[in-house]
């Protein structure tokens, strides 16, 4: 029996591996921990999905890498080592890679913990590929020349350190023969699993009445589950397993997760509207504020639903908080929107007979009633902002879920925090 003590520790991660028509790096990763899980006393310790920064200049589908930690005996090195090469140079060969492809993929290990810092940096902002590969002097790394984008995913998602707050998602992938097919995963077992199983969330978007755990892309999940903890994406998943009119899966796999975590956002910053919201075509809007010593341009989309709503119904004078993305066109995406403090709007001259306005009698002269001559000392009538038809959550607002970055952390797990309480 080997002794404790000829236990080693791995982290080990792959990027980039997908291409927008087909494959999945989740099922590639899941792929490569069977391939070495032979090894002596191989041991997962924990499966990783990390998502990053949205803008990033070359993102994969949902901008995610996958890492996992897992302790195997120290004679197992070599033959790992071994594994690991023989399995990455399959994947190049079966990803049949080019100067014209999209695909970029690295395989990284290492025998130490990385640097927190380098999830951090590309949670929230653009990486400097050549920056990161130089700072990996301890990691191995498998990739190929002039195309290793996977780097820094796989780099970060290493990186990444979980929390008693983290968020799980079950993945579930598909039949070979059936990849490719539509998927039989309906709206209502969704509805009815997120019933039976509380601890599942942003599985459903119930403004739009369907369910968001299925991709609609040709790739090999069939769905993932999103939970507070691995007991209860296991039970919804079982669940849905065990009914006649769901798609079986071949296999599935549970990951903790930076989903949900804000952890893309430092926190909200307040501002003074300057201008009312300009609507452009597709019914985006946009108005300038000042937040954070400077005029900045905030955007709603009109997928943003609540939020491009209220930007809407603002007007000079007003204070908000908000929270969202710098694009690169320096303009602020928003992902949520609260009024601090509103300004009471004009709706014109008080009325008189008939419901007709009163009319200024000139320079000087009170309101005046045309048709009886009443008159009334000048003033104008004000009423509050209208938030009719918005569906405010402890003062916020937010897009609907199938609207919603995967970073994204939902009101009903908590409103946002203050940027100044939340600098890392």
């Amino acid at each position: 029996m080997i002794e404790h003590a000829d236990i080693c520790r791995v982290w080990i991660g792959l990027d980039d591996t997908d291409n927008p028509d087909s494959g999945c790096t989740t099922a590639t990763f899941d792929d490569l921990l069977s391939f070495i899980s032979h090894i002596d006393c191989f041991e997962i310790i924990e499966r990783r999905l990390v998502r990053l920064w949205p803008f990033a200049e070359r993102r994969t589908r949902g901008n995610g890498a996958l890492a996992c930690v897992f302790n195997c005996s120290t004679i197992s090195l070599p033959v790992l080592d071994d594994l690991l090469s023989n399995f990455f140079n399959q994947l190049i060969t079966e990803l049949n890679i080019d100067e014209n492809s999209h695909t970029s993929p690295a395989l990284l290990y290492s025998f130490k913990e990385l640097d927190e810092d380098f999830y951090w940096e590309a949670v929230r902002h653009q990486v400097d590929i050549n920056v990161r590969r130089s700072s990996l002097n301890e990691v191995k790394i498998l990739s190929l020349a002039n195309s290793d984008w996977g780097i820094i995913g796989a780099s970060s998602a290493m990186a990444w350190q979980s929390s008693d707050s983290s968020t799980w998602e079950l993945i579930a992938w598909r039949f070979p023969d059936n990849i490719g097919s539509k998927r039989k995963v309906t709206s209502s077992l969704v509805k009815e699993m997120e019933i039976l199983h509380p601890e599942t969330f942003v599985n459903r978007d119930p403004t739009a009445d369907k369910g968001l755990i299925a991709p609609r892309t040709p790739c090999p999940v069939l769905y993932g589950i999103r939970g507070s903890t691995s007991e209860a994406v296991l039970m919804a998943h079982e669940w849905l397993q065990s009914k006649s009119d769901i798609e079986k899966c071949e296999r599935y796999a549970i990951h903790r997760t930076n989903q949900l975590s804000d952890d893309h956002i430092i926190g909200f910053s307040s501002a003074t509207v300057l201008t009312k919201s300009i609507e452009t075509k597709g019914a985006h809007s946009s108005i300038e504020v000042f937040s954070q010593g400077r005029n900045i341009t905030l955007v709603a989309f009109k997928e943003g639903g609540d939020v491009n709503r209220l930007l809407r119904r603002l007007i000079p004078g007003d204070r908000i908080n908000w929270l969202g993305l710098e694009a690169p066109d320096g303009s602020i995406h928003l992902e949520r929107l609260s009024i601090e403090s509103s300004l009471p709007r004009i709706i014109g001259r008080p009325t008189c007979c008939n419901n007709k306005t009163m009319r200024s009698a000139g320079s000087n002269q009170p309101l005046r009633c045309l048709k009886c001559q009443k008159n009334a000392e000048k003033h104008w009538l004000f009423e509050e902002i209208n938030l009719s038809g918005i569906g405010l959550v402890s003062g916020w607002v937010e897009p609907s879920p199938s609207q919603r970055r995967h970073l994204s952390k939902p009101l009903i797990l908590g409103v946002p925090v203050s940027s100044e309480a939340n600098i890392r």
